[in-house]
């Protein structure tokens, strides 16, 4: 599987991550984005022996789009601060199956992971077990009875984007987890991390990264 590499240089490497393609091993033993980076780099630069490759942030296997990665320990250390400080700014692109009650909005909850199940619950009021999350989101239109919207995630919890858009009954296409109402033809969800802004890790400038819509036939009304 060829990498699609949106943006590189001495430090920093962001990719056009595929639905489907883990972003770090887990206990499938199957490819990952981080392994298809090291070859990456590997070949391109003639490197010898292994090749340093930092897993900044993570997207769902389902879930296609921009992912950053880092090439060097430094840029690693410091890119995971400014993700925990919020100095970073991710966009997400989302096909759900209902128009929202409003066309534009924020949901905060408090998130439960099952880990057993790999499931996330949302609560609309406080729970002392939940995590607090936040996102807002907008819609950008709708085509063939299905609804785009642009979602801001403010926090970054497990399945957030997914529970909370479920949560005011737009689950996201394909999303049977989380109440869709049949999977799409490649499993994947109609999910997309569109642009990220962040901070570069040595240049102190803002870099923004978007990534294109994926092929799917899901995605083609809205391209």
């Amino acid at each position: 599987m060829a990498l699609s590499v949106l943006f590189e240089d001495n430090h920093v490497l962001a990719v056009n991550k595929p639905a489907g393609l883990l972003v770090h091993g887990d206990e499938t033993g199957d490819i990952t984005l981080a392994d298809l980076a090291k070859d990456y780099i590997k070949h391109k630069y003639n490197k010898p022996g292994n090749v340093f490759i930092g897993v900044v942030h993570r997207l769902d296997r389902p879930v296609s789009g921009v992912v950053l990665l880092a090439k060097t320990s430094k840029a690693l250390t410091r890119l995971n601060e400014f993700f925990r400080s919020k100095k970073t700014r991710k966009i997400y692109w989302a096909i759900v199956q209902n128009k929202p009650a409003q066309e534009s909005g924020s949901l905060v909850h408090w998130l439960v992971k099952d880990a057993s199940k790999n499931v996330t619950k949302a609560y609309a009021k406080e729970n002392p077990a939940g995590a607090r999350s936040e996102l807002n989101y907008k819609l950008l239109g709708n085509q063939q009875g299905k609804y785009l919207l642009e979602v801001n995630p403010i926090t970054g919890r497990p399945h957030q984007i997914r529970v909370q858009l479920a949560s005011m009954r737009c689950p996201i296409v394909g999303d049977l987890k989380y109440g869709a109402p049949q999977p799409l033809p490649d499993k994947s969800i109609a999910l997309h991390a569109h642009t990220l802004h962040f901070e570069h890790p040595t240049l102190k400038t803002t870099i923004t990264i978007t990534a294109p819509l994926p092929a799917a036939a899901v995605w083609k009304p809205f391209s």
